[in-house]
């Protein structure tokens, strides 16, 4: 396989119009941007509906997509919407992103679309609720969670809570127009989505797509199949997803999703999975798995518990998981998140599946670690690994390097041999560093490139706000900047 290298940068943050980025024309436009730049991967995060946090690892489906994604001017185009209608909503355009004001106004621009849609003629939309077995509970979902108010599932009436057979075809009838709504807004994103994965496999960029290991409490998938997950005779959690204490958290991190029942998914050959990941491959051409060591062992917390302090290791499923995937669905391109602490036996997993791991560069400048044996310093990266300089969890290169201690900064100095460069420059020598690497592909935060600080922020661990905000401005993707990464992707052989 050829050496490469990609660029990652959220939908979200694409600087699309009404407040958030979409499947419009500034997603094509970036699509010609990595293609003219040498790059030959985009890589987004989960593209799943947001929940609690606005997290796309907190999301209601790990099935659906966010309906944020849909683009409104393609509804324009359709007459399904007017550019009037679209611009009284009073979205920013510049900035953060105002989830409180998409939730407002963005709903209800879709809802007026779906009135003008000839939906139950549309023969494409009833192949495409044919085909998604997924798709009736998830609407049936989203049509109830409406209907009581926005609650969580735990908290809905108990017939709708517990699935009881007679009340769910109430409901059904009960809330018809409503779950055609939500099933309407799969199909147009997933029709608006597959059209722009088109686009960019034309141009020869593959998506490297994002899925945590987890889904949330507050999800279709747990409503609609508790068995799946470690829940208590009355569907409610006794215990939760998290990690250990280490130095950076004394506390540890209390996630809160539900533990899957690995006894039972082994029951069914991972029957579920195999699904999942089904579906995953026909959305992305690669797939990273965030959290690939909860697979060797995860850390379960009392559901009770409100730090992560008193957590305990349990076996996962290893490597028979990725096995009868494979067996059912071939050999597929995956990444493995193999971050954070990691043991023997996590290393022997991610031999084993043959996927390449994570090499994360701002992590090799740890004063607490040995210098030669760090992992995260490139000239120790091996062929079978994405290298990247931060992920949407860590500062941007040059806000970290600012940061980080001075005995750290003289390292990546010395690193560099490079004791003259101006930081407000010196992201371009970090990037170049990991380009020259042995590493199969590189991955570049966009804000690397573009030598931005803490407020392109993407996301902070262990913090529930302000994360999942930024936003590329129209004039920041220039064609010198274009023309730069071009070079230099070419002079280390990545395009």
């Amino acid at each position: 396989m050829k050496r490469s290298a990609g660029i990652l940068l959220p939908v979200s943050s694409l600087a699309s119009e009404y407040g958030i980025g979409c499947f419009d024309e500034k997603a094509y436009e970036f699509v010609d941007f990595l293609e003219n730049a040498g790059q030959s991967y985009w890589q987004i995060l989960p593209l799943g509906p947001t929940g609690y946090g606005d997290s796309p690892y907190q999301s209601f489906s790990t099935f659906a997509g966010n309906p944020y994604f849909i683009s409104l001017g393609e509804l324009v185009k359709e007459g399904l919407l007017t550019k009037k209608d679209c611009d009284k909503a009073g979205f920013s355009d510049k900035g953060r992103i105002d989830y409180a004001a998409l939730y407002r106004g963005r709903i209800k621009l879709l809802k007026q679309a779906f009135t003008q849609s000839n939906i139950n003629g549309d023969k494409g939309f009833q192949s495409f609720c044919l085909k998604n077995s997924w798709l009736s509970d998830y609407a049936l979902f989203m049509a109830l969670k409406e209907h009581f108010g926005s609650a969580p599932w735990s908290e809905w009436e108990k017939p709708a809570r517990e699935k009881k057979p007679k009340a769910i075809e109430e409901y059904r009838s009960l809330l018809s127009e409503q779950i055609t709504f939500y099933k309407y807004l799969q199909y147009k994103f997933f029709e608006q989505w597959q059209r722009l994965k088109s686009y960019a496999n034309k141009k020869s960029i593959k998506i490297i797509g994002d899925i945590p290991i987890y889904v949330a409490f507050d999800s279709a998938d747990v409503w609609a199949a508790p068995e799946l997950f470690q829940l208590g005779d009355n569907r409610m959690l006794t215990a939760v997803a998290g990690c250990p204490p280490d130095g950076f958290s004394k506390d540890g991190q209390l996630w809160g999703n539900p533990l899957y029942d690995w006894d039972y998914h082994r029951k069914t050959s991972y029957e579920w999975w195999i699904k999942r990941l089904a579906h995953c491959f026909e959305l992305y051409d690669v797939v990273r798995i965030d959290h690939f060591r909860g697979f060797d062992e995860y850390y379960s917390i009392p559901s009770e518990d409100k730090t992560a302090k008193n957590g305990h290791w349990e076996k996962g499923p290893g490597i028979e998981l990725f096995r009868a995937v494979e067996k059912a669905l071939g050999d597929k391109e995956v990444i493995a998140e193999d971050l954070g602490f990691m043991t023997d036996s996590v290393r022997r997993l991610v031999r084993e599946s043959g996927f390449p791991n994570m090499k994360v560069l701002e992590f090799a400048f740890d004063s607490r670690d040995t210098g030669s044996r760090n992992d995260y310093l490139p000239h120790n990266y091996n062929e079978n690994c994405v290298a990247y300089t931060g992920t949407h969890d860590n500062q941007p290169i040059a806000s970290w390097f600012e940061a980080i201690s001075e005995k750290e900064r003289k390292m990546a100095r010395d690193y560099l041999s490079d004791h003259f460069t101006p930081p407000q420059k010196l992201h371009r020598a970090f990037i170049s560093l990991l380009m020259r690497s042995n590493a199969r592909l590189c991955v570049i935060p966009m804000q690397d490139w573009l030598g931005l600080g803490d407020e392109s922020r993407i996301n902070t661990p262990s913090t529930a706000s302000g994360n999942w905000q930024w936003r590329l401005e129209s004039n920041q993707l220039t064609p010198d900047l274009e023309k730069e990464i071009f070079n230099i992707t070419s002079i280390f052989g990545r395009n």
